[in-house]
């Protein structure tokens, strides 16, 4: 029996479950969803209908206790991996896929980036998929005989039961920091929601010791393995170059130096936090160390491009500290000056926008402020609220985000940094809620070719 909540997508002898969204609601779509095969639908009211129908309190209750328990069944025989965290769960994620790929295993990835098995991508519309299209997806990894999955998992997913029914055979909690206020409202309750995750542990969560998240973790489980100054995996050393970085660690009494392909202290606990999850699943760490060097940069994570005889950095950093964090790398690299294109995302936690433009200003020899992702804002307003009460004036507002990329690159001179930071790996804009393509990488090598 398979479910459906998009009208549009009922095939023949499908099950429709009336859904009621922000926007839309799932009952005015029942006719069309008939029309298109529906032999069954589920809803919240009583109905005249050709078809059988079933009411229940709440269809969306409904809908996660059937699917909970069939994806639970689908993944009885898979290992599941946890990633969460406010930053790096992208990058960390990526970087456990990726060994398990050069390892030999048939694995695949859920994430920020879409889902990866074999030879095969999609996208996806939330970092985590509600549990109906993560019900879909379980089925095709499924049939494609996938052994391990690694999964990003949100705070909103975490809230919203979307991964309900599933347990991680191993997971990691990067840091918590300020996002997603919108939403949660408070940190407190932020930090709530992420600690579900426990909830869905089977085996170890890896901490971060030296983050305020992997403190509180290590005082609410025993089932955990540190990451950090003083930890089981503790760093004791580390330098930053542009195109990679040095780290020292020692884990059992055993101390190994070795380069990682990613830049910035934030990416060495990333990559740590990576290696220390593999070997809690049994997987050898010298075979993790030897294939270090074949690791693949990742796509709008510090993704680095030679222009001007300076660098170019293309960056997903959205919120305060990932903002902060990735300043702080390129300030401790920089021969030159720091020149920062950045902006906020409408209809998200406002709170920050503020914080955001003075971290800018503060850590950058010159600023440009620009539209991220609008949505239905005004992004004027936006950048007003950034750009309130600055201290000083070596900024500029520039709203289209391609004159900003432009005027950013014609800036550049040798060894100079230009950091465009908030949207990464994604290839379009949101402005007044559609989608329009657009794609800072693209636009960069645009410009310099």
């Amino acid at each position: 029996m398979s479910y459906e909540t998009n009208s549009k997508l009922v095939k023949n002898g499908d099950v429709f479950v009336a859904l009621k969204g922000n926007y839309h609601d799932g009952h005015d779509y029942i006719n069309e969803a008939i029309k298109n095969g529906a032999s069954l639908v589920i809803c919240e009211k009583k109905l005249d209908l050709i078809v059988k129908y079933k009411k229940v309190k709440s269809t969306h209750k409904y809908l996660t206790k059937v699917l909970s328990k069939e994806n639970n069944k689908l993944t009885r025989n898979m290992k599941i991996i946890g990633i969460t965290g406010t930053k790096g769960k992208t990058t960390t994620a990526m970087i456990v896929y990726d060994f398990l790929k050069k390892l030999k295993i048939n694995a695949a990835y859920i994430g920020t980036l879409g889902v990866f098995y074999k030879d095969e991508h999609f996208d996806l519309d939330n970092t985590t998929p509600d549990i109906m299209t993560l019900n879909k997806i379980l089925k095709i990894l499924k049939e494609n005989e996938v052994t391990h999955i690694v999964m990003e998992v949100s705070s909103h997913a975490l809230n919203e039961e979307r991964i309900k029914g599933l347990y991680f055979e191993s997971a990691v909690f990067t840091n918590i920091s300020q996002d997603h206020l919108d939403y949660h409202k408070t940190m407190k309750e932020y930090f709530k929601a992420k600690l579900k995750i426990l909830k869905h542990l089977d085996g170890n969560i890896i901490i971060n010791i030296d983050d305020i998240s992997g403190k509180k973790i290590s005082k609410k489980t025993k089932r955990y393995i540190s990451v950090g100054k003083n930890g089981s995996f503790n760093i004791t050393d580390y330098k930053l170059f542009p195109t990679n970085s040095i780290v020292t660690f020692e884990y059992h009494y055993n101390y190994y130096t070795l380069s990682i392909p990613f830049v910035g202290k934030h990416n060495i606990y990333n990559y740590t936090e990576a290696i220390a999850l593999l070997t809690d699943l049994g997987f050898e760490l010298n075979d993790l160390i030897n294939l270090t060097n074949s690791l693949k940069p990742i796509r709008g994570r510090n993704e680095l491009i030679k222009a001007n005889n300076g660098y170019i950095v293309i960056d997903y950093a959205h919120s305060p500290a990932s903002v902060e964090e990735t300043l702080k790398t390129y300030n401790e690299l920089k021969k030159g000056k720091i020149i920062t294109i950045i902006g906020c995302g409408g209809n998200r936690d406002k709170s920050k926008r503020p914080i955001m433009g003075k971290i800018a200003l503060e850590k950058s020899d010159y600023v440009i402020f620009t539209s991220d992702n609008p949505r239905d804002e005004d992004p004027k307003e936006i950048i007003k609220e950034m750009t309130n009460n600055l201290s000083s004036n070596n900024y500029e507002v520039i709203i289209d985000r391609k004159k900003a990329i432009k005027k950013g690159v014609k800036l550049l001179k040798k060894d100079d940094y230009l950091l465009i930071l908030g949207k990464g790996h994604e290839t379009y804009q949101i402005i007044k809620n559609q989608k329009y393509h657009f794609d800072d990488k693209e636009e960069v090598l645009r410009i310099i070719s």
